[in-house]
């Protein structure tokens, strides 16, 4: 907001060096800056739509009968946080590194944090890359990004790590069975892929 001294003084508003109006004489070609006056003291710009480009100082300068004065103001455009780069989905086998990289833009800066979301729900510390040395198949699932800047609800985006490992037996049962009755021997196993399963009496398969 500007006001004038009175109503036979003269306003100009002024982006850097570049003239918006002089008086009533509009010299910007941005048809949504205009001049607000509720008064006729009010001498006051006006920006419908504020764009992140309209950031920056602005001077109002009001020819005086005497000297001119000008006061300066400092628009700041604030920006939702929005991730605009995130890792894909990947698969790697257990003990490689893995880093994974999440990038944001916004005013003020975003902060960016991880967490494990599944199965551990472990926070990391803050920073575009997350980098796990030696992964192990606890690790894997979801990761989630959020980036942050308190302008508005935080962005978050998600990014699946696999582990492939190899298969282990977990548990092999059985159990006495009367002749002729029916035998059940179980084997349970795990492994990244998913084990294929194969039965060898001896020798023979």
């Amino acid at each position: 907001r500007c006001y004038l001294e009175d109503g036979a003084s003269k306003g100009a508003w002024l982006n850097r060096s570049s003239i918006i109006f002089a008086g009533s004489d509009k010299w910007s070609v941005d048809p949504r800056v205009s001049i607000a006056t509720a008064n006729r003291r009010e001498y006051s710009l006006q920006i419908q739509d504020v764009d992140v480009t309209d950031d920056g100082p602005y001077t109002c300068s009001v020819q005086t009968q005497h000297t001119p004065r000008t006061m300066q103001v400092h628009l700041t455009v604030q920006v939702s946080p929005k991730i605009f780069r995130i890792s894909s989905d990947i698969v790697v086998n257990e003990g490689s590194n893995v880093t994974l990289v999440c990038l944001a833009t916004g005013k003020p800066e975003p902060s960016i944090s991880w967490r494990h979301i599944s199965p551990s729900a472990k926070p990391f510390e803050s920073g575009q890359y997350l980098d796990i040395y030696g992964i192990t198949r606890d690790q894997a699932g979801e990761y989630e990004c959020s980036a942050e800047n308190d302008v508005s609800v935080p962005d978050v985006k998600k990014v699946k790590v696999t582990v492939n490992f190899a298969p282990t037996i977990q548990e092999l049962k059985s159990s006495g069975v009367m002749l002729g009755g029916n035998g059940l021997i179980r084997c349970e196993g795990a492994g990244v892929p998913a084990p294929v399963f194969e039965w060898y009496k001896g020798e023979r398969k």
